[in-house]
């Protein structure tokens, strides 16, 4: 009789357990990738913006800028891991907050 309580109080345990937990799941927001009107584009961010990026600094966002500058944007997003000092770590935690679009021309 002590051994079927034992185990009807584990198992009622268990199940208040779960669905507390369903609860706090529910009411958290899904954490998937950002929408796109927050992304960040590469090919018009100032440095200010970048450094708003988990792991970049003043120094990486004026070497992302530097890059920029000099190959003519970017292409794609991959191409940040050509800039020096992002390796495949750093675009991982950096692929979904940033986009790539070309940078409006003045006419």
């Amino acid at each position: 009789m002590v051994r079927t309580f034992v185990v009807t109080a584990c198992v009622a345990l268990f199940v208040l357990m779960a669905a507390a937990s369903a609860d706090q799941t529910a009411a958290q927001p899904p954490q998937s990738a950002q929408p796109a009107a927050s992304l960040l584009n590469l090919n018009t961010a100032t440095q200010a913006e970048l450094e708003k990026l988990p792991g970049v600094g003043p120094a990486m966002a004026k070497t992302i800028i530097e890059y920029r500058q000099k190959n003519g944007g970017f292409k794609k997003v991959e191409e940040l891991m050509n800039v020096k000092g992002i390796g495949e770590k750093s675009f991982l935690k950096l692929k979904t907050l940033v986009t790539v679009a070309p940078a409006k021309t003045e006419r």
